[in-house]
């Protein structure tokens, strides 16, 4: 008989059991979570040292037995991962034929069902082995553990801010706020009568305003930083003499068209990646073409043979970065701390080996640039599939791997597969976003590895253990429990020195990533991203509230959680309803794939097939089967030669229809910018993002530098804002039911989809300057002694949070600087189109298009710098140039004509608008052109110099004395009398 009062370990299903002071054993003093000592011990020893439930931290040193609380014991879901590790073997893969259906067409889930019984029996041997270990006194088995540095440490640590810095910034926005009250207080209460439309137009403006503001400042309330120790991951997964036990990683890199994208760009992408620091049977990069090019395809070809001998030397000599582009243009000593007499040689005839490679590259790049009328051919003489790049079938091509070509030096190289998506006419296809979902889909059937990092073709790996960074967090078990993705920064490549139009965005990723990660995490920002596989098929966290079951029922006779009184049905009180339709509303997880385990076979075949699998992943049971293996890893029961069969069949072009994929899973249709509604979407679900800055750059970029094509990137971005403003996933309204994402967190996603409608205000904000020079009027009446105060104390604490945010940040000013012009720029050009482009794409179906026209430049490092390409997102900026220039000339010639008097207004009008034209300075430069090429910069400014001396000169008018002027008035006056 059970001791009364004495729970069911929710691990094994035994007792608990007892002290040796008749107390019920308790692991965790927070929330009592019913585990036994066994499975107490091997959590431990396998580095599960947190509590499943609560995750606080066990006390190893400190575990007693102590009387349970039966009031706090509750139903949680069966938590422990399955026994066994990340790793995955390839060439044991095996499938389901996805034709396996009964009598009335509805998959058969018998090999799941089998799959969990084998599940079952792996767990009683590790329970077997627990015990075993048990019968060691617990201070020789902690001994050991130390002796053979076991001991679960954590491999990531949070840096806070240290206070000295964060409290003065704390105070300082606190501060800011209260001035901001008593500023618009003023403003409000004291309008001016004279130039009242001005002035109202003046208030809304500055309201707004200090609405974004409040937007993008609060959620950087708690900045923190991060510290990674890779060391500890290698000593823990990497034991000399073992298999490696690190999860497997699948690489996703998204290209469509290769004039635009080239492909020697995209080359060096898959070879930095082939070259990674990780065990090559981890490692799998999928290149997804897109546009179904006959060059992408050639030029993948190249590259699997030149990564032959690429691979083996960056390993060989440990070269940063893996891209042979980026590593042979750096002009460093590459003889500093090599030791090695035979690198000179080798590297020297790598160098000429990659020039090769380039050549041949190059030349079917020549080639492709006139398509044969027949369409192209491969070399087998058969025509290539993507002729018609809307309207050809999927395709999909294995280069390396276990089974494929190997390294010179005959060692096994990743995998690296080719996928090109079907197409059809009629068929919706969502751009990058499907591209993505295709890839997740293929990736799942073939290697199926736990974990996704997605790149841009132009994105390389700058720092060959940006993956042991990622896994630092990931393989973690006190905080990859519930992480959904790591972001990395984006830092680029090529930018000139002053980086003219803030393309290296340093404000957002040094600043205000940093502040989310603090909160709840950063946002998803389309690259550099390692994602757990689990999160994009729309499972909810493991700390999320278990769905109601009959594990979860407590007995009416003993008032425990036990499994001899257990009912079949499980029951719903008021509030699980309530909690279910919260989820409903939601839309969160599907389900929480923990619980499953804790039903017998009758009922778990029943739940799958109440989940409806096939409606929310597709009807691939090969592809559904793969969604429910959380250590990832194919199947060992299944046929290799169907492997290939069914990745073709998950890239249908028909196969997401009617299925969740974009809607809850995946990634999220429904705007150009994908990646903040995906992001979005997992926050939603209660899971949280973490942010990586190792001191080397994980990945590096290339950004446009010229004016024309930046704009049309910031373009997209705030189109894509504007799309989501205007869905169902508008974070003003998305997401209430479950109460998972943070208040804080939700503001930053309202800031990111309501910034471009900052754009109107601004654009009336920077035309205001010039009406009131001309008018001669102003939108602020004369200031009394306490209004100077307001207004002073607003400009000096906007000036002291932005020198406390920079000093914990540690961006520099001119990082700063650019960061505030290019807001403006782009405010008053890219933002306005993006808003007046989504309105219209929402009213009428118009999905307008801004055509460019290049024209020619000089060859150069920064060439491109100076490119000038015309576009109608120019006309803006250029309009409000031209009217604060006018209404300065315009302003100083009415002063000189009214005399001393008029001087001191027009010191707040000529401020106001020199503001305008200071912030709109590198778009003037970029207007220009390059200036020692053409001196038209000083064409204008004669121009400008002479305009104001005409008009001057007009104003004042020399040959008409004032005395003169007021003899005549006087003489007029005396005759009309």
């Amino acid at each position: 008989m059970m001791e009364s009062g004495v729970p069911i370990c929710e691990t094994c299903g035994e007792k608990v059991g007892l002290n040796p002071n008749g107390g019920v054993f308790v692991a965790c003093h927070e929330c009592n979570f019913p585990i036994c000592k066994s499975c107490f011990d091997y959590d431990i020893k396998e580095g599960r040292s947190s509590c499943l439930r609560c995750g606080a931290p066990y006390d190893v040193a400190d575990v007693q037995m102590e009387p349970s609380n039966r009031s706090k014991m509750a139903a949680h879901l069966n938590n422990m991962q399955d026994v066994g590790l990340h790793a995955r073997n390839i060439s044991t893969v095996s499938t389901v034929d996805s034709e396996l259906n009964d009598e009335s067409g509805n998959p058969i889930w018998k090999n799941r069902v089998e799959s969990w019984k084998d599940k079952e029996k792996k767990k009683k041997k590790a329970k077997s082995k627990v015990v075993k270990e048990a019968q060691i006194p617990p201070a020789q088995q902690m001994e050991e553990k130390q002796q053979s540095g076991d001991v679960a440490q954590s491999l990531s640590r949070v840096i806070p801010i240290p206070k000295s810095q964060l409290a003065p910034y704390r105070t300082v926005i606190i501060m800011r706020l209260i001035i901001l009250g008593l500023f618009f207080h003023y403003r409000v209460t004291n309008p001016v009568d004279s130039a009242f439309p001005l002035w109202l137009t003046s208030v809304i403006c500055e309201i707004w305003f200090a609405i974004s503001w409040v937007l993008d400042q609060f959620p950087k309330w708690s900045p923190i930083n991060r510290e990674t120790y890779i060391d500890r991951l290698s000593e823990r997964y990497e034991r000399e003499g073992e298999p490696s036990e690190l999860a497997g990683v699948d690489f996703f890199v998204s290209t469509v068209d290769p004039m635009k994208e080239p492909p020697l760009i995209t080359a060096n992408t898959v070879l930095s990646i082939l070259a990674v620091d990780y065990p090559v049977d981890k490692v799998s990069c999928y290149v997804s073409d897109d546009g179904a090019a006959m060059l992408s395809f050639e030029s993948l070809v190249e590259t699997a043979e030149f990564a032959r001998k690429w691979v083996p030397f960056c390993k060989k000599f440990e070269i940063e970065p893996r891209a042979p582009e980026f590593y042979f243009s750096q002009k460093i000593d590459y003889l500093k701390d090599k030791v090695q007499p035979s690198f000179v040689k080798e590297r020297r005839a790598m160098k000429r080996d990659y020039e090769e490679y380039k050549v041949r590259i190059n030349a079917l790049v020549a080639k492709a640039q006139k398509t044969p009328e027949e369409g192209w051919t491969m070399q087998d003489g058969t025509p290539w599939p993507g002729n018609n790049t809307r309207d050809h079938p999927g395709m999909i091509q294995v280069f390396l791997g276990n089974s494929g070509a190997h390294d010179i030096e005959g060692n096994e190289l990743p995998r690296l597969v080719y996928v090109s998506r079907e197409k059809r006419p009629g068929y919706q296809h969502h751009k990058k976003a499907g591209a993505e979902n295709a890839l997740v889909r293929v990736s799942a059937v073939l290697t199926n590895a736990p974990y996704i990092l997605n790149l841009d073709c132009d994105h390389y790996v700058n720092n060959s253990k940006a993956v042991r960074e990622a896994m630092c967090f990931m393989m973690d078990p006190q905080v990859g429990g519930d992480v959904c993705y790591i972001q990395f920064p984006q830092r680029f490549d090529g930018i000139d020195r002053h980086d003219r139009y803030a393309n290296r965005n340093t404000v957002f990723f040094d600043v205000n990533m940093k502040g989310l990660d603090g909160i709840q995490g950063p946002v998803y920002v389309g690259t550099g991203c390692v994602f757990n596989r689990q999160a994009l098929y729309g499972y909810g966290p493991a700390s999320l509230p278990s769905l109601p079951k009959a594990s979860s029922s407590s007995c009416s006779s003993c008032g425990i959680f036990c499994c001899c009184c257990r009912p079949k049905k499980p029951t719903k009180d008021l509030t699980e309803v309530h909690r279910d339709s919260k989820r409903e509303d939601l839309n969160a997880a599907i389900f929480n794939l923990k619980e499953i385990d804790n039903y017998d076979d009758y009922e778990r075949s029943l739940l799958m097939s109440q989940m409806s699998f096939e409606k929310t992943f597709g009807l691939s049971s090969v592809f559904i089967e793969s969604t429910l293996m959380e250590n990832g890893g194919v199947a060992e029961s299944a046929n290799p030669s169907l492997l290939i069969k069914e990745a073709i069949q998950v890239i249908s072009c028909g196969y997401e229809e009617k299925t969740a994929w974009g809607k809850e899973i995946g990634w999220i249709y429904g705007s150009v910018t994908e990646d903040i509604l995906t992001g979005f979407k997992m926050h939603c679900r209660g899971w949280r993002s973490i942010y990586c800055m190792p001191l080397r750059p994980a990945f590096k970029g290339s950004a446009p530098i010229n004016l024309s094509d930046r704009l049309h990137q910031v373009l997209r971005w705030a189109l894509g804002s504007v799309e989501i403003f205007l869905s169902r996933h508008c974070p003003l309204w998305y997401g209430f039911g479950g109460g998972r994402l943070k208040w804080l967190q939700r503001l930053a996603y309202i800031n990111t989809i309501v910034y471009p409608f900052t754009s109107l205000p601004l654009v009336a904000y920077c035309t205001l300057p010039a009406i009131c020079l001309l008018t001669g009027k102003f939108i602020i009446p004369t200031l009394s002694n306490l209004a100077s105060v307001w207004f002073l104390g607003l400009f000096i604490s906007i000036i002291v949070t932005s020198v406390l945010e920079l000093r914990w940040s540690g961006v520099s000013i001119e990082d700063w600087w650019r960061n505030e012009q290019f807001w403006v720029i782009g405010g008053v050009s890219a933002h306005l189109f993006a808003v007046f482009q989504g309105f219209l794409k929402m009213a009428a179906g118009l999905d307008t298009n801004f055509t460019v026209t290049t024209k020619a430049a000089d060859d150069g490092e920064f060439g491109e710098l100076y490119l000038f390409k015309w576009t109608t997102v120019l006309i803006p900026p250029t309009t409000l140039l031209i009217l604060n220039m006018v209404g300065v000339i315009a302003g100083f010639s009415d002063a000189l004509n009214k005399g001393y008097e008029a001087w001191g207004p027009l010191f707040g009008k000529v401020f106001f608008a020199f503001w305008v034209i200071l912030h709109l300075y590198p778009f003037l430069k970029g207007l220009m052109g390059r200036q020692n090429r053409t001196p038209t910069i000083v064409v204008l400014w004669s121009v400008l110099l002479a305009s104001v001396f005409s008009l001057v000169w007009v104003k004042i008018n020399p040959f008409v004395s004032k005395d003169d002027g007021t003899k005549l008035v006087q003489s007029c006056i005396s005759i009309d009398c």
